[in-house]
């Protein structure tokens, strides 16, 4: 059986949970990561050495670290074809592409603002540091807010890829006490991702 190493906390993790369950896949879970530690141990850092969450483990002994090169392999070896990641080269190229911009630019300024309201005591949290990631991200949301249009979903009619890399960042940002415009299709597609079991059990949860 598939084994998955990370903690449930994590928003990398999130998505490999959130897609074994639209595909079927049956997994383990260690926990791993934060409090839990493990991550250092030599065991650990053969199979990463990065030293970081997720990691997978297939029965065979191979293992695949990055969450979103994960989620690739996933649907390539457990469901090719699938609407999750298009074959299609265009669509494929615009699910991917989300992938890519959410490691490459909306990563930076949410996990600002994240970890000042979750995980940093009030009495440390850099305000300043924290205004201007707002602002960043608010500018980045905008980016997908015009770009769903009348879609359902980021990457079309079906949920894709696009929507698990996104899916975790898209619940923090409209539930972190902060000031925020009026975004209705984001908030229009939170409530359709909320309606999706996995996304319902893994991402919309507290915060921790």
């Amino acid at each position: 059986m598939l084994r998955i190493w990370g903690r449930t906390s994590s928003s990398n993790v999130m998505k490999l949970l959130w897609l074994c369950e639209e595909l079927g896949i049956p997994y383990e879970r260690v926990d791993a990561g934060g409090a839990f530690g493990r991550t250092r141990e030599p065991e650990y850092l053969a199979m990463n050495p990065n030293a970081r969450v997720p990691t997978i483990e297939e029965p065979d002994g191979f293992t695949l670290w990055e969450s979103n090169s994960i989620c690739r392999y996933l649907v390539a070896t457990r469901a090719p074809g699938h609407a999750m990641h298009p074959t299609e080269p265009r669509a494929r190229a615009r699910t991917e592409r989300w992938m890519d911009w959410q490691l490459g630019h909306l990563n930076a300024p949410m996990t600002v603002i994240f970890f000042t309201y979750v995980r940093t005591p009030e009495e440390k949290r850099d305000m300043v540091a924290t205004a201007a990631a707002r602002n960043e991200a608010e500018a980045l949301w905008d980016m997908v807010e015009n770009a769903l249009g009348d879609d359902p979903y980021l990457g079309g009619a079906e949920p894709s890829l696009a929507d698990v890399a996104l899916g975790p960042y898209l619940h923090r940002w409209l539930n972190l006490p902060i000031t925020r415009k009026a975004q209705p299709r984001l908030e229009a597609w939170h409530a359709r991702l909320k309606q999706r079991p996995g996304y319902a059990t893994h991402i919309a949860v507290p915060m921790s």
